[in-house]
C-alpha cells in the first residue's frame, strides 16, 4: 500500500537591528540580515500550525494541540476537510480520493495558510505531516516542522533541496503500515544533503496513528514519549 496522501499511479514530483555586543564600553555593530531574522524569531511565541491526518481533524488533534498551547504557544488547526471525520484509514482515503486526490490536499493545504505568517513550525500527522512538509519545504522561513507517521520524497513537490536553516523532527512506528522505507530514506537523504538538523525517531509497534485515543492503532507509550520529543524541539527552535 502506498503512503498516504500519494494516490496509485501518481508521479512524485530589515532593516538593520542594533544590538550591544561585548561590555557596555564598545562600540554596538550592526546585526547581519541573518543574525536579525533570528532576533525576530525569538522575540515572538514560537507558533505552530498542526495539520490532521488522513481521518480528518478528530479530537486528538485539538487535545495535542491544547497541550502544546499550554506549554505557551500559539496553534493553527487548519481542517482541509471541512469538518469531516473517520474512524477508518479506508473511509479516509475514499474521501481524499472522493475530493480530488493529492492536488487538491496540496491545494487546500496553501490555502489554509495563505493568511497565516511564513515563520511558523510546521507539523502533521499521516498525510498532515506530508502537507507540513511541503509548506516547510516552500515557504523557506520555516523555524523548524515535525512529521508525525509520514513523509515523502520531496521531489513529490518539485522541490530538489531541503532548505538548510530548517531543522526536522520525523516520528515512526517501526511497522506502521504506511510506512515507505524508500520514500524515508529518500526524504532523509535530502535534509542530510542540505546539512539542517535531522531527528528520525523509530518506535517499536505496528500502530499509525499511535497518538490517538480513540484509535486501535493507539499506544500511549509511544504517544507520550513523542509529545515530549515534540515539545523539547519546539523549545529548542524557538530559545
Amino acid at each position: 500500500m502506498r503512503m498516504v496522501p500519494i494516490d496509485e499511479g501518481e508521479t512524485l514530483r530589515l532593516p538593520p537591528v542594533m544590538k550591544w555586543f561585548g561590555t557596555r564600553s564598545e562600540r554596538p555593530r550592526l546585526m547581519t540580515a541573518s543574525e536579525a531574522d533570528r532576533a525576530r524569531r525569538r522575540s515572538r511565541s514560537c507558533e505552530i500550525i498542526l495539520f490532521h491526518s488522513v481521518l480528518g481533524l478528530r479530537p486528538s488533534v485539538a487535545q495535542w494541540a491544547d497541550t502544546i498551547r499550554a506549554a505557551g504557544r500559539t496553534v493553527h488547526t487548519p481542517d482541509v476537510y471541512g469538518g469531516a471525520t473517520f474512524d477508518s484509514y479506508e473511509e479516509g482515503m475514499r474521501h481524499v480520493e472522493g475530493m480530488g486526490g493529492t492536488p487538491a490536499i496540496i491545494a487546500r493545504t496553501k490555502a489554509a495558510v495563505a493568511e497565516l505568517p511564513e515563520d511558523v513550525v510546521y507539523a502533521g500527522f499521516s498525510n498532515g505531516a506530508v502537507s507540513a512538509e511541503l509548506l516547510a519545504a516552500t515557504r523557506l522561513k520555516a523555524p523548524g516542522a515535525v512529521l508525525m507517521h509520514g513523509a515523502v520524497p520531496l521531489l513529490a513537490f518539485n522541490v530538489e533541496a531541503w532548505p538548510e536553516t530548517v531543522p526536522i523532527q520525523v516520528h515512526y512506528m517501526i511497522g506502521d503500515r504506511f510506512r515507505e522505507e524508500a520514500h524515508l530514506a529518500a526524504f532523509a537523504a535530502s535534509v542530510r544533503r542540505s546539512g539542517a538538523p535531522l531527528e528520525l525517531f523509530d518506535y517499536p509497534g505496528t500502530g499509525h496513528l499511535v497518538a490517538d485515543a480513540g484509535l486501535a492503532d493507539y499506544d500511549v507509550t509511544a504517544a507520550a514519549l513523542m509529545l515530549d520529543r515534540v515539545l523539547a524541539f519546539l523549545r529548542r527552535v524557538s530559545a
